[in-house]
Protein backbone atom coordinates (compact mmCIF):
# COMPACT_ATOMS: atom_id res chain seq x y z
CA UNK A 1 0.00 0.00 0.00
CA UNK A 2 1.25 3.46 -0.88
CA UNK A 3 1.03 5.74 2.14
CA UNK A 4 0.76 9.42 1.39
CA UNK A 5 2.05 12.07 3.75
CA UNK A 6 -0.32 14.89 2.88
CA UNK A 7 1.21 17.36 5.32
CA UNK A 8 4.45 17.93 3.36
CA UNK A 9 5.98 19.44 6.48
CA UNK A 10 9.75 19.49 6.96
CA UNK A 11 11.09 16.88 9.34
CA UNK A 12 14.32 16.49 11.30
CA UNK A 13 16.64 13.67 10.32
CA UNK A 14 19.56 12.52 12.49
CA UNK A 15 22.24 11.32 10.07
CA UNK A 16 25.06 10.61 12.50
CA UNK A 17 25.29 11.22 16.26
CA UNK A 18 25.24 14.96 16.90
CA UNK A 19 24.17 15.93 13.36
CA UNK A 20 20.54 16.75 12.62
CA UNK A 21 19.19 18.12 9.37
CA UNK A 22 15.79 19.68 8.86
CA UNK A 23 14.65 18.22 5.55
CA UNK A 24 11.98 19.23 3.09
CA UNK A 25 9.86 16.30 1.92
CA UNK A 26 11.37 14.43 -1.03
CA UNK A 27 8.86 15.43 -3.70
CA UNK A 28 8.77 15.20 -7.46
CA UNK A 29 9.30 18.96 -7.69
CA UNK A 30 12.40 18.71 -5.50
CA UNK A 31 13.89 15.91 -7.59
CA UNK A 32 13.13 17.72 -10.86
CA UNK A 33 14.79 20.87 -9.51
CA UNK A 34 17.82 18.86 -8.38
CA UNK A 35 18.16 17.23 -11.82
CA UNK A 36 18.26 20.71 -13.33
CA UNK A 37 21.22 21.72 -11.13
CA UNK A 38 23.99 23.26 -13.27
CA UNK A 39 26.64 21.17 -11.48
CA UNK A 40 25.15 18.03 -13.05
CA UNK A 41 25.33 19.53 -16.54
CA UNK A 42 28.98 20.42 -15.96
CA UNK A 43 29.99 16.81 -15.31
CA UNK A 44 32.00 15.35 -18.18
CA UNK A 45 30.49 12.57 -20.27
CA UNK A 46 33.17 10.30 -18.83
CA UNK A 47 32.08 10.93 -15.21
CA UNK A 48 31.82 7.75 -13.17
CA UNK A 49 28.56 6.63 -11.62
CA UNK A 50 30.10 7.49 -8.24
CA UNK A 51 30.79 11.06 -9.37
CA UNK A 52 27.25 11.33 -10.70
CA UNK A 53 25.79 9.96 -7.44
CA UNK A 54 27.74 12.48 -5.36
CA UNK A 55 26.79 15.39 -7.62
CA UNK A 56 23.12 14.38 -7.54
CA UNK A 57 23.15 13.95 -3.75
CA UNK A 58 24.67 17.41 -3.36
CA UNK A 59 22.08 18.91 -5.73
CA UNK A 60 19.25 17.29 -3.75
CA UNK A 61 20.78 18.30 -0.42
CA UNK A 62 21.21 21.96 -1.42
CA UNK A 63 17.47 22.12 -2.05
CA UNK A 64 16.19 19.76 0.65
CA UNK A 65 18.24 20.79 3.70
CA UNK A 66 16.42 23.69 5.34
CA UNK A 67 18.42 23.90 8.57
CA UNK A 68 21.05 21.98 10.48
CA UNK A 69 22.27 21.37 14.00
CA UNK A 70 25.66 20.04 15.01
CA UNK A 71 27.77 21.55 12.21
CA UNK A 72 30.62 23.75 13.34
CA UNK A 73 33.96 25.19 12.30
CA UNK A 74 37.38 24.02 13.49
CA UNK A 75 36.86 25.81 16.84
CA UNK A 76 33.41 24.28 17.36
CA UNK A 77 31.45 27.43 16.58
CA UNK A 78 28.11 26.71 14.85
CA UNK A 79 28.21 27.37 11.12
CA UNK A 80 25.33 28.90 9.19
CA UNK A 81 23.68 26.77 6.51
CA UNK A 82 25.23 27.51 3.10
CA UNK A 83 25.38 25.65 -0.22
CA UNK A 84 29.16 25.37 0.18
CA UNK A 85 28.73 23.97 3.68
CA UNK A 86 26.23 21.39 2.42
CA UNK A 87 28.66 20.30 -0.29
CA UNK A 88 31.48 20.01 2.27
CA UNK A 89 29.21 18.04 4.62
CA UNK A 90 28.46 15.47 1.91
CA UNK A 91 32.18 15.02 1.25
CA UNK A 92 32.31 13.25 4.64
CA UNK A 93 31.80 9.59 3.75
CA UNK A 94 29.61 8.51 6.72
CA UNK A 95 27.39 11.58 6.24
CA UNK A 96 27.03 10.94 2.50
CA UNK A 97 26.16 7.27 3.13
CA UNK A 98 23.62 8.16 5.82
CA UNK A 99 22.05 10.85 3.60
CA UNK A 100 21.69 8.34 0.77
CA UNK A 101 20.30 5.62 3.05
CA UNK A 102 17.94 7.71 5.17
CA UNK A 103 16.68 10.36 2.76
CA UNK A 104 17.20 9.48 -0.90
CA UNK A 105 16.85 5.67 -0.88
CA UNK A 106 13.44 5.62 0.83
CA UNK A 107 12.15 7.90 -1.94
CA UNK A 108 13.60 5.63 -4.61
CA UNK A 109 12.10 2.56 -2.96
CA UNK A 110 8.74 4.30 -2.91
CA UNK A 111 9.15 4.99 -6.63
CA UNK A 112 9.94 1.30 -7.26
CA UNK A 113 6.94 0.25 -5.17
CA UNK A 114 4.74 2.61 -7.14
CA UNK A 115 6.05 1.22 -10.42
CA UNK A 116 5.47 -2.35 -9.26
CA UNK A 117 1.76 -1.59 -9.07
CA UNK A 118 1.55 0.33 -12.33
CA UNK A 119 -0.95 -1.00 -14.85
CA UNK A 120 0.46 -3.13 -17.65
CA UNK A 121 0.85 -1.32 -20.98
CA UNK A 122 -1.60 -2.09 -23.73
CA UNK A 123 -1.64 -1.33 -27.42
CA UNK A 124 1.20 -1.42 -29.94
CA UNK A 125 3.93 -0.77 -27.34
CA UNK A 126 2.88 -3.65 -25.05
CA UNK A 127 5.83 -5.92 -24.43
CA UNK A 128 8.27 -3.56 -26.11
CA UNK A 129 11.87 -4.06 -25.10
CA UNK A 130 14.54 -1.44 -24.52
CA UNK A 131 17.14 -0.84 -27.20
CA UNK A 132 20.00 1.53 -26.35
CA UNK A 133 20.65 2.25 -30.01
CA UNK A 134 16.99 3.20 -30.41
CA UNK A 135 16.93 5.65 -27.50
CA UNK A 136 14.55 8.48 -28.26
CA UNK A 137 12.70 6.55 -30.91
CA UNK A 138 9.22 5.10 -30.65
CA UNK A 139 9.18 1.63 -29.02
CA UNK A 140 8.01 -1.25 -31.14
CA UNK A 141 6.37 -4.50 -30.20
CA UNK A 142 8.54 -7.61 -30.29
CA UNK A 143 8.36 -9.67 -33.47
CA UNK A 144 7.85 -13.32 -33.24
Amino acid sequence: MLRLNLTNRPDWLTLVPGLRLQMAPLTTALMVAARADPALAMLPDTASSEDLALAMAKAVARIAILDWEGVGDAEGNPLPLTPEGIDALLEIWPVFEAFQAQYITPGLLLDQEKNAFAPSPTGPSAGASYCAACEGSVPTAPHG
